[in-house]
């Protein structure tokens, strides 16, 4: 658990780096269309089709389904960026593209940092300050670096040891994946949410439909004809369109809402999404990589 906890995103996106040429980086990072796409999807459809329609439609129709702190909090999770060790994990165990999951997961975090306090602002319109120095430091010494690190390691004889036991660094990210599995059950549980048992229950019916709907359109999107997408590029940019972050998440609502007394609640849904969201990519994972399979033949 410590290892898991204190260094197993840095091994993933040390073996990303390691694993990824420099010309794939450059050909993921000038497909303007698609990634204009993820990002418009993350910061657009997902607050304005998803979020502001399902809060005010249960508010309506189901008054007493969710307290309005928790539909609240629903809403600011459609705000927040993608995920990013978790869409790399999963792209790469599903034989997606992991150079489109890498930019993407990168642009969204970075943009995230000004357009989640922009929507927090529209719809709540409370005044807000973030640490911008602290949250893109803390993206460069998680993320960029280690990347950095792997791409440097290609010049030298580490590339062909990795060339050589690729099945071993593959089975390698897939035990970190399970640990992140396992550790993001155990922190949401052993910590607790602070909600009554209903109310729990009811997020934990909506929560996983909410993100299985996400991932089953935004995959037949993708791979549609109308975005002329590789089998590759379309699952990570269905893992990317999906997913919602904790790790940029949780301390920019505590930030944003510090001395609130609905904080609990409106970290409730990102706490129960997170570990969610990663069991059902994991058992997404064989049917993208029979697609990926089946069209690369």
């Amino acid at each position: 658990e410590l290892f898991i906890g204190k260094y197993g995103v840095t091994v993933i996106f040390l073996l990303s780096g390691l694993s990824l040429k420099l010309a794939d980086l450059k050909n993921a990072a000038a497909n303007m269309k698609l990634n204009g796409m993820i990002q418009l999807i993350t910061f657009g459809a997902w607050p304005f089709l998803v979020g502001l329609p399902l809060t005010r439609g249960i508010e309506t129709f189901f008054p007493h389904l969710l307290p309005k702190p928790l539909l609240e909090g629903l809403l600011i999770l459609t705000c927040l960026p993608t995920t990013i060790n978790m869409c790399i994990l999963l792209t790469s165990a599903s034989g997606g593209n992991v150079a489109t999951a890498l930019c993407n997961t990168v642009i969204s975090n970075l943009a995230g940092i000004f357009l989640t306090p922009m929507l927090l602002l529209r719809f709540f319109g409370k005044s807000i300050e973030l640490p911008f120095f602290e949250l893109v430091t803390k993206l460069c010494s998680k993320v960029l670096l280690p990347v950095a690190v792997g791409q440097a390691l290609r010049a030298t004889p580490m590339k062909d040891f990795y060339s050589k036991h690729t099945k071993f660094f593959k089975r390698l990210q897939e035990m970190v994946l399970l640990g992140i599995v396992w550790n993001a059950f155990c922190n949401a549980f052993t910590k607790g949410l602070g909600l009554d048992l209903s109310h729990a229950i009811a997020l934990l019916i909506m929560l996983p439909l909410l993100h299985l709907g996400s991932l089953f359109t935004l995959f037949s999107v993708f791979r549609s004809k109308l975005m002329n997408t590789t089998p590759g590029e379309a699952v990570a940019a269905t893992f990317c369109g999906a997913h919602k972050t904790l790790a940029f998440g949780l301390p920019l609502i505590n930030t944003i809402f510090e001395g609130n007394p609905n904080l609990a609640s409106y970290c409730a849904p990102i706490m129960l999404m997170h570990p969610l969201q990663l069991v059902i990519g994991s058992l997404i994972v064989p049917h993208f990589t029979k697609f990926t399979e089946d069209k690369s033949e």
